[in-house]
């Protein structure tokens, strides 16, 4: 099986383990995957993460899932910019998410950052999720 969006993979398993109320859920390994879980992490949707190894020796991110009075942390999960359609903005085309209730992760000549910190840093770049 080819896998074509791995970004996109990674924000469905989050959001399927967040529907069915599961405690870790595993991911293969990348360093944009990691980023994302940092911001994640930062922003209080999941609890933690960590790199782990599988029992056949790959590199996998372990994410432990945020519940909040028995309610997921994570309402909504959005890929928005896809492989097959980039999206980019600017520093002031940014959109935001639930009038800033929410969280944009782009990616950046800076690197994986909030919408917040590119608007700050006045850079723009690829727009990979909406979370909130």
């Amino acid at each position: 099986m080819a896998v074509h969006d791995t970004v996109g993979d990674f924000l469905t398993i989050i959001r399927n383990a967040s529907s069915a109320r599961k405690n870790v859920c595993t991911a293969q390994f990348s360093k944009m995957r990691l980023a994302i879980a940092s911001i994640l992490k930062s922003e209080g949707y999941i609890a933690d993460f960590s790199e782990e190894q599988n029992e056949k020796g790959f590199k996998v991110i372990s994410i432990k899932m945020k519940y909040v009075g028995g309610k997921p942390a994570i309402t909504g999960i959005q890929r928005h910019s896809t492989p097959g359609c980039r999206l980019y903005y600017g520093c002031k085309d940014i959109p935001r998410v639930l009038n800033g209730l929410g969280v944009a992760i782009l990616t950046t000549s800076k690197g994986v950052v909030r919408a917040r910190d590119a608007r700050e840093q006045g850079v723009g770049g690829e727009l990979v999720c909406k979370v909130w």
